[in-house]
């Protein structure tokens, strides 16, 4: 089995929809880390898992200085927005998604 990890920056607001009163119902930003793992039991013919530019262009063309609110059709928690990534990404498996220090999320197939 082969394995890939890329790491990448984005900044990006939302404004979270929740059952409770919270600050972060107020429209926010933060400087996201994304860090996407993907594996291949096979290289694809370029002798690749995944391209790691394919990877960074799939989640900053999307998301890259946006409000999250209007591009993603989904409460954008640190949750969803990882299982988002993992969903778009080829041979990704598990996503982790920090919004701030020490607040990390991840999704895994």
């Amino acid at each position: 089995m082969y394995y890939v990890k890329k790491r990448l920056e984005i900044s990006a607001s939302h404004a979270l929809r929740l059952s409770y009163e919270s600050k972060c119902e107020n429209l926010h930003g933060h400087n996201w880390i994304i860090t996407v793992f993907c594996r291949a039991a096979e290289l694809n013919p370029d002798g690749m898992v995944t391209d790691f530019s394919h990877i960074k262009k799939a989640i900053t063309e999307r998301l890259d200085h946006q409000n999250l609110n209007e591009v993603l059709p989904f409460n954008p928690t640190a949750e969803n927005i990882a299982r988002w990534v993992c969903d778009n990404i080829q041979n990704c498996y598990r996503v982790e998604v920090q919004e701030s220090e020490g607040n990390i999320a991840a999704y895994e197939k």
